[in-house]
């Protein structure tokens, strides 16, 4: 039995705590800066967590295909992910209620949790044990 490529597995191990950590971004942001803050703190949070299952999906879907194409979805799709944040954050920011200044600061704890996430289940694996490049999945 062929087990769930890693980047699956993330996702399938976070997944249910991405609604949580966005209520409890809100709930914080609403107590620091008020209600705007919360709702932009959730956004925050709620980017992150987009972010993190469209990097797992495409790192797992480019693991079937080829080395090349792992190494041009982990470097173009960074790039990619950074640039929609960024204008994102440009778009929201031209609503009045919007607090950039509390969107990022949901955005840099929120993805270091989700890297130490990432960092505690997969410790212990060595890298070719990660991915069987050019397999399919069934």
């Amino acid at each position: 039995m062929r087990r769930a490529e890693p980047e699956r597995e993330l996702i399938r191990r976070v997944a249910p705590f991405l609604l949580p950590a966005v209520v409890v971004g809100f709930g914080v942001g609403a107590a620091v800066g008020g209600r705007n803050a919360g709702w932009s703190t959730a956004i925050g949070v709620s980017v992150v967590a987009v972010n993190f299952v469209g990097a797992g999906l495409s790192f797992a879907w480019a693991a079937t295909i080829s080395p090349t194409a792992l190494a041009a979805v982990g470097v173009l799709g960074f790039f990619v992910r950074m640039a929609t944040i960024l204008v994102l954050m440009i778009a929201l920011n031209q609503l009045e209620w919007f607090s950039p200044t509390a969107f990022a600061a949901a955005v840099v704890p929120a993805t270091a949790v989700l890297l130490m996430f990432e960092m505690k289940v997969l410790s212990g694996r060595m890298q070719p044990d990660l991915w069987s490049i050019g397999e399919t999945s069934r």
